[in-house]
């Protein structure tokens, strides 16, 4: 059974910065498509970012976009989310997700397995 374990998350001030992580159990050979999603309170869960297996090819969206940064770490399947000048309307909970495609996706559909996410609070 996969798992993927979040952490990073906390409470930060409007302008802040943060860096969640995302490393799943057990030992993996293969890399997969990542992506990072949240889900704020009332709302439905949106798409954040997503990274190709290479790590060569990255989505945002258009709310994150040049704030936010994904990135994977030398170990496999492990990602980041670094977090720049965090706005209160970045308050969610953030989710890490592993694609069973091999094309970067938005869509939340395509990720089959997800984490138990980690809240992001931020403060004016």
């Amino acid at each position: 059974q996969v798992q993927l374990v979040e952490s990073g998350g906390g409470l930060v001030q409007a302008g802040g910065s943060l860096r969640l992580s995302c490393a799943p159990s057990g030992r993996t050979f293969i890399r997969y498509v990542m992506g990072w999603f949240r889900q704020a309170p009332g709302k439905e869960r949106e798409f954040v970012a997503a990274i190709s297996r290479s790590g060569e090819t990255t989505y945002y969206s258009d709310s994150v976009k040049g704030r936010f940064t994904i990135s994977r770490g030398n170990a496999m399947n492990i990602i980041y989310l670094q977090m720049n000048s965090l706005k209160p309307e970045d308050t969610a909970v953030y989710y890490c997700a592993r694609s069973g495609l091999s094309t970067v996706s938005k869509a939340d559909d395509a990720y089959n397995y997800w984490g138990q996410g980690t809240q992001v609070i931020v403060s004016t």
